[in-house]
């Protein structure tokens, strides 16, 4: 079963602007992220969801994550989602 999930969201207010995350509830992190109460992304709300990766591991969720925020990371999601 999988409960872990990368995502990666696009700002619709500046649209080259991405943000990723890691959560266990996605339905719920996004209205978060929409309604202010990330101070991450607060900013440049609101976001619209641009992929999401499930993991069958928390662990393979959250190297994955590290992974996409990185300089490779980040070429390879902008060149592949």
């Amino acid at each position: 079963m999988f409960h872990h999930v990368e995502y990666i969201l696009n700002s619709l207010a500046d649209p080259d602007r991405f943000y990723t995350g890691f959560t266990e509830d996605l339905k719920q992190r996004l209205v978060d992220h929409n309604s202010g109460k990330v101070s991450h992304t607060r900013k440049y709300k609101p976001w619209s969801l641009k992929a999401y990766i499930a993991f069958s591991e928390r662990q393979t969720a959250i190297e994955f994550e590290s992974y996409l925020k990185s300089g490779s990371g980040r070429a390879f999601a902008k060149k592949r989602f």
